[in-house]
């Protein structure tokens, strides 16, 4: 069973400025068939300063953009609440949690706050610094 990579903002960023170590994860991922994924939001969020619109369009046409649904921010303030979190702070942080625990398992997360994500996560999701 492949699985799914999931890039967050850092993640994503550092794809972006063809950071040597991310990129290799994701062609291994790639090459291995496991799903190379981020959200909507993320897209946003990510530093895109200094990037060429075409390097962003390249990159995320190589990525599956989930989209942040209603249902997926139902499910994030309920996470929110669970873990007696609150405010912009960690919003962003809970829908993509959402994404991650419902994406096709093993699912791996490439962040810079692994602290954040592995609560909202939960177990099943294996997050790692980059």
């Amino acid at each position: 069973m492949p699985g799914t990579l999931l890039l967050d903002s850092e993640g994503l960023s550092k794809l972006y400025h063809k950071d040597r170590a991310v990129v290799a994860l994701v062609q291994a991922a790639s090459e291995e068939g496991v799903r190379v994924a981020t959200s909507a939001m993320t897209t946003l969020e990510a530093d895109y300063e200094r990037i060429h619109p075409a390097r962003i369009k390249w990159v995320l046409s190589r990525v599956d953009v989930h989209d942040v649904t209603k249902e997926i921010t139902d499910q994030a303030a309920v996470l929110l609440r669970t873990n007696r979190l609150h405010g912009h702070k960690y919003a962003i942080d809970a829908a993509f949690a959402v994404i991650a625990r419902t994406a096709p398992q093993p699912v791996t997360v490439l962040t810079s706050g692994p602290e954040d994500l592995t609560l909202l996560c939960g177990p099943a999701v294996e997050v790692v610094k980059v």
